[in-house]
């Protein structure tokens, strides 16, 4: 069964950066993790080709990116299929980040961080926020990814970065829309504003404590599942 193209959501956070793959890369990413794109809807690349007003080749390229995270799948001569964790693979996935996202935090306010670092993650916290009172999902997901691996990058170990951004990637956050809808989503998204002051204030409990309850809301209310299409083979392409 297959659905019009109006089923491919609006893809609002495509900004035309210089590298423009990188950019069809980050956005479908986050419309992933934020359920955007649905899971087991089958996608086209010239669909999604058509929201960034670009040809389906980097499109195509980008969604095999994405493939070898594990968002999708390649469907042969149809497109690509949002893959969907199970209960199970996002309580894992929510604890190993628990373990490793956490301490090291912790650490980082411990070591003690320059200033300057901390005031160059504000404008990722204030735009993180924006996204949120916009209720633009797929930025609030890809800036909050951004500012969560630069702050970790301050630990000084890439591998544990890379090692949370898969992590995350691989997370999906469903309910962030129904969070937006009931106007709770920038109370939440606030919380990277206060995490940046409890640095400043070099308080590692306080900081610890609220990393942990910020990674929290993936296994709470952040990871409602959306309404499942009609037919969970049904296809959003040609």
């Amino acid at each position: 069964m297959s659905v019009s193209d109006t089923a491919t959501p609006a893809l609002v956070a495509f900004q035309r950066r210089p590298n423009i793959r990188e950019e069809i890369i980050e956005t479908l990413r986050g419309a992933v993790i934020s359920g955007e794109l649905r899971p087991r809807v089958v996608y086209s690349a010239p669909a999604l080709a058509e929201q960034f007003s670009v040809s389906a080749t980097p499109v195509r390229e980008a969604m095999i990116d994405l493939a070898k995270e594990g968002l999708v799948e390649a469907v042969r001569n149809k497109g690509f299929r949002v893959t969907e964790p199970s209960e199970e693979e996002l309580d894992h996935l929510t604890e190993l980040r628990m373990l490793i996202e956490v301490p090291t935090v912790r650490r980082i306010v411990e070591s003690g961080v320059d200033p300057e670092r901390i005031a160059e993650l504000r404008p990722l916290a204030e735009g993180i926020e924006n996204a949120a009172a916009a209720h633009d999902l797929i930025t609030h997901i890809t800036m909050d990814m951004e500012f969560h691996t630069k702050l970790l990058s301050l630990a000084g170990n890439p591998q544990l970065v890379e090692t949370v951004r898969s992590l995350r990637a691989r997370s999906r956050i469903y309910g962030l829309k129904s969070l937006a809808d009931r106007g709770q989503l920038v109370a939440s998204a606030h919380e990277h504003t206060e995490l940046l002051d409890l640095i400043d204030r070099y308080d590692a409990q306080g900081a610890e404590q609220l990393m942990r309850r910020h990674i929290g809301h993936v296994r709470g209310i952040w990871a409602d599942k959306p309404s499942d299409p009609a037919d969970p083979g049904r296809d959003a392409d040609q």
